[in-house]
């Protein structure tokens, strides 16, 4: 309490400073449209702005106070003519935070983005996001908490967390937060020869209540651990494994296990093609690490810089349970003050397990085509 009082204090002091400081407004405005032959509403289009207010104070030549509060502001609608529409405008907040932050530490406080792990596309400890790797903006919700970080000399960290109020689905989360029983975990990353091995854990509590098919509880207490390590050895390796453990009868849905295995390569073609290769097994079982009926997604993406303002990417997704395949293609040009963005894809009518989606960004079944413009000030 003594440190949240203390960067509150600290809060109110950068404000101040603030008063004298330009260019605190920043925003990114974007419009997309999309047309999906094989959906009901084969059409959609829609329109965000999150405006972005950021204060940076300076206490000393090392400690710094920073913060940042973000809305995000968005208008959606999908209609085969005129007269069979849906439509939805939502106003939210998008992050909203305080920090302090050394030379070796920082602690952040609020609606904030926690991120972390190995992965490049198919990620096991996706924990605190949505993030889509198909999505040209990588938008996500945040997380309300408090999070401190701190990096030793040899370049080893450790983060602590502890989380409130949240109950939003996030990464493989199968079971809905309760969003009254606080969170807490933390991380801790070493450097190893070529790489990095870092182990994550998180508590929290589980609400089954509205998901149906299982036992009904308000409160189950879960425990996650993960394991994570990343080597650049000419090529870069590296795997994510968590195991999930929920403290009530929950049928195959009391035991979860995630492992993820990648690789990455960047061929002296042109300007440079870097491809990504993924493997993830996940698995749900009454038992303990329990290998039956397990789901594997294979996942492989391209990139390749065009220009120096025009970039080519690609995501594929396979899996091997249902023999569905999932594809997507994007072309992105920077121009003067904007970015645009040309897309294509594919994605199959059932659902595909192990592929993260999010509330922001619409897949639809079927082939279809997506054009997007994107302003940053």
């Amino acid at each position: 309490m003594k440190a949240i009082a203390f960067i509150l204090l600290l809060g109110c002091y950068s404000i101040q400073e603030a008063m004298a400081q330009k260019d605190l407004f920043h925003g990114q405005a974007s419009i997309v449209s999309s047309y999906s032959p094989k959906n009901d509403l084969p059409f959609f289009f829609g329109a965000r702005y999150i405006p972005e207010l950021r204060i940076n104070s300076s206490i000393d030549s090392v400690k710094n106070i920073d913060i940042v509060a973000s809305a995000n502001i968005s208008s959606t609608v999908l209609f085969s003519d005129f007269n069979s529409t849906e439509s939805n405008f939502s106003v939210n907040p998008y992050r909203v935070w305080l920090r302090y932050s050394s030379s070796q530490f920082e602690l952040r406080l609020g609606l904030q983005k926690i991120d972390f792990g190995s992965a490049a596309v198919l990620r096991p400890l996706q924990w605190f996001n949505q993030i889509d790797p198909r999505d040209p903006l990588q938008l996500t919700n945040g997380v309300y908490g408090i999070m401190g970080r701190y990096t030793f000399l040899n370049n080893a960290n450790i983060r602590l967390w502890g989380l409130y109020g949240n109950e939003k689905a996030r990464g493989f989360d199968v079971v809905p937060t309760n969003k009254a029983v606080p969170e807490f975990g933390g991380r801790i990353q070493n450097p190893v020869p070529k790489g990095e091995l870092a182990f994550s854990y998180h508590h929290r509590v589980a609400n089954s209540i509205t998901i149906g098919q299982v036992n009904a509880f308000d409160k189950i207490p879960e425990n996650r651990f993960g394991l994570d390590g990343k080597w650049d050895l000419g090529v870069g390796l590296w795997f994510e494994s968590v195991y999930v453990h929920r403290n009530k009868d929950l049928g195959n849905l009391t035991n979860q296990t995630l492992l993820n295995i990648g690789v990455d390569y960047t061929f002296p073609v042109g300007t440079g093609l870097n491809a990504v290769l993924e493997h993830m097994q996940i698995n749900f079982d009454e038992e303990n690490f329990a290998v039956n009926n397990a789901l594997h997604v294979t996942a492989a993406t391209l990139m390749y810089p065009l220009s120096f303002f025009d970039n080519l990417t690609t995501v594929m997704y396979y899996d091997w349970n249902t023999d569905n395949t999932s594809f997507f293609i994007n072309y992105s040009h920077q121009f003067k003050k904007l970015t645009g963005y040309v897309m294509g894809y594919y994605n199959p009518e059932s659902i595909q397990q192990g592929i993260q989606q999010n509330e922001f960004v619409n897949q639809f079944k079927g082939p279809g085509l997506r054009l997007m413009l994107v302003y940053n000030h």
